[in-house]
């Protein structure tokens, strides 16, 4: 049904390839360099279900229902001192297509969730452990070792993308029509440094939330969790006072697109102001309220971060609030930012944040450990190549700003003759109200089957629930714009009563835009349904 779905609501017409060596071992094995092995091979029934459970610290959770496929897993020796490991999902029925799929934070493990939800499309399906196993806060592993850095870096996922399509091509004895990527934050950096260092490998990818600017937005992760600390400082913001603050944004920002809904659309037309929030202030509620140095704290996590004199980062955005205790609500700024300083850039356990200095920033942008930032800003070769890339950032993101998007975007336009020259191929799309990669707290439609998405509804979800069709889901209008040379003009984003159950109905939908427009209320109609609105 899932293949169905996708030749139909793509308009492509493909024969299914069936399987045309068993699912062992010995049927991988003259397709690998001696410096991999087939670990195992294992058969799986429609309706099964596989993964590694609590093995595997960051995605523990196996999809369920999964087609009839080969499960493979296979252990590359990338140095004398490190390794990775990928795994594969290769359909009984195959479509002919290849998709890899991305990461999450620091995480070492397969992403068997996101593996699952591609393998239903009919594709056969790519995750890499990243040469680690470890949860994605937890950054011990790159104590003194280079390699293993190097392979979180780049290495990982090429390897397994150059000798995953080795293995389904030899597994079906047929070449790959077309190859794809889906990966969200440090999945986007991921889809972005592949495309970078080798342009061929992918004809599309759906880029979400990207930590593409791994040597800036880690040591601004620390700088911002320190503009809050220590908690005994005057001004310290406690938790407690973050959801008043982002009441009160959308109390001065909501109205700014031209509909009153609930969700910050305009930030940019926002000209917000704390002065009501103040404690001296006439009417503020005593109990809720900001001091004036904690004022100041606040806008500075509003405010773009320079060091030393010179940009480094972009400061959170408006409506970012109901997610500021991920950075800014510990007694010490996230492991994300502090591990990053330790493990990768000094090597140094000790090392400790109250030592943070603004010249860290540009030691890190010299250093760039395990070469992970994705910024090389010429992307012609990718062009050329025939690929293309929708990037998306949610606007209530507060993990990764989502003006760091923008900033990337803006400079690779730079680099390759503006934002209009990039509309042939790479486009932007914001989605207002969305949190980082996925979900929402203020009931904006957010979902369009992006990567990491379709975890958040269940196991066995394929496509977008109800609207299986390339204009709801952002793989199938990938594959289309690839395929049939369908632009993506537009995508809509659903979220349902019970924001991740499908089950409870839909709530809203409304479309999505590509940069520099904008999505824009007619003024009339349901707001709650896409007609009502669009690109501007």
């Amino acid at each position: 049904m899932a293949a169905a779905a996708f030749l139909f609501g793509v308009a492509v017409q493909a024969a299914l390839s069936a399987a045309s060596r068993p699912c062992s071992p010995d049927s991988f094995r003259d397709a690998l360099p001696p410096s991999a092995s087939v670990l195992s091979a294992v058969s799986v029934a429609n309706g099964g279900q596989f993964g590694e459970g609590a093995a595997n610290l960051p995605y523990p959770t196996s999809p369920t229902n999964l087609p009839e496929l080969c499960a493979v897993i296979v252990n590359v020796s990338s140095s004398a001192i490190s390794n990775y490991r990928f795994g594969l999902f290769l359909p009984t029925q195959w479509n002919s297509r290849f998709l890899a799929v991305g990461n999450g934070g620091f995480a070492g493990g397969i992403n068997w969730l996101d593996m699952g939800a591609g393998v239903r499309y009919g594709h056969a399906v790519v995750s890499t452990d990243t040469g680690h196993n470890s949860t994605s806060g937890d950054l011990t592993w790159a104590l003194n070792n280079e390699e293993r850095k190097i392979d979180f870096g780049y290495r990982a996922m090429h390897g397994s993308v150059t000798l995953g399509k080795k293995l389904v091509e030899a597994y079906y004895e047929k070449k790959i029509t077309y190859s794809y990527y889906s990966g969200a934050s440090t999945g986007g950096r991921q889809g972005l440094k592949e495309a970078q260092i080798s342009p061929d490998s992918f004809d599309g990818l759906v880029v979400g939330a990207p930590a593409w600017y791994t040597s800036h937005l880690q040591t601004w992760s620390t700088r911002v969790g320190v503009r809050n600390l220590p908690v005994s400082d005057k001004k310290h913001v406690n938790a407690s006072l973050f959801s008043v603050i982002g009441e009160e944004v959308i109390r001065q920002c909501d109205g700014k697109d031209g509909l009153k809904d609930g969700i910050v659309s305009r930030p940019d037309k926002c000209n917000f102001s704390l002065k009501p929030l103040l404690c001296s202030s006439r009417g503020a509620n005593k109990s809720a309220c900001l001091t004036k140095e904690q004022a100041e704290t606040v806008q500075s996590f509003y405010g773009d971060y320079y060091a030393e004199g010179k940009f480094a980062f972009p400061g959170l955005e408006l409506s970012s609030e109901s997610q500021w205790a991920f950075l800014l609500g510990g007694s010490a700024p996230s492991s994300y930012g502090d591990g990053y300083i330790q493990y990768f850039l000094y090597n140094d356990p000790s090392w400790h944040w109250e030592q943070f200095n603004d010249s860290i920033v540009w030691q890190a942008d010299a250093a760039d450990p395990g070469n992970c930032t994705a910024d090389d800003y010429d992307m012609t070769a990718v062009k050329e190549s025939g690929a293309k890339i929708l990037l998306y950032h949610g606007m209530a993101d507060a993990l990764i700003p989502q003006r760091s998007s923008d900033v990337l975007y803006e400079r690779i336009a730079a680099s390759m003759g503006g934002v209009g020259a990039l509309q042939s191929w790479f486009r932007y799309f914001l989605v207002p109200g969305m949190q980082h990669v996925t979900g929402t707290a203020v009931d904006a439609p957010w979902y369009f089957a992006g990567p990491n998405s379709q975890a958040r509804l269940g196991t066995a979800v394929y496509s977008t629930p109800g609207f299986e069709d390339a204009r709801h889901d952002a793989l199938l209008a990938m594959m289309a714009w690839v395929e049939n040379g369908t632009a993506i003009d537009e995508l809509v984003a659903t979220t349902w009563k019970d924001s991740s159950d499908p089950s409870s109905g839909v709530l809203r939908q409304r479309p999505i835009c590509p940069y520099p427009k904008r999505q824009t209320y007619r003024g009339r109609g349901n707001p709650d349904v896409p007609e009502s609105f669009f690109c501007k």
